[in-house]
């Protein structure tokens, strides 16, 4: 079963533009990580403090693996002073068919 992540990190509007490069250096080591399948990186239109990423992993253990790999550290250990609000995780659950009719199994 695929797992899908919505993840929303709003920044404070001073350290905006140095939280967006710590999070898109994420991006590339991350689409190399066994099980995933996509990590998109997103900055909301009407809020550019607002960053989302959408991500589908093969497997929950592939998660729970990436969150522990080595190039996160730079920006893990920065977050507490970067953000605005916590960071916000929606776990999401297909009901659609891949192909768009029926239902997920």
């Amino acid at each position: 079963m695929t797992i899908t992540i919505i993840g929303t990190v709003v920044s404070r509007p001073e350290t905006r533009d140095e939280l967006e490069r710590l999070l898109a250096a994420q991006v590339e080591p991350t689409r190399n990580e066994p099980g995933c399948i996509n990590y998109d990186f997103h900055v909301d239109e009407e809020d550019e403090c607002t960053f989302v990423f959408y991500e589908n992993w093969s497997s929950q253990a592939d998660l729970d693996a990436h969150m522990n790999m080595p190039h996160l550290a730079p920006l893990l250990s920065q977050l507490d002073r970067m953000l605005r609000e916590p960071i916000s995780i929606r776990h999401l659950r297909m009901i659609s068919s891949l192909k768009g009719g029926g239902d997920e199994q």
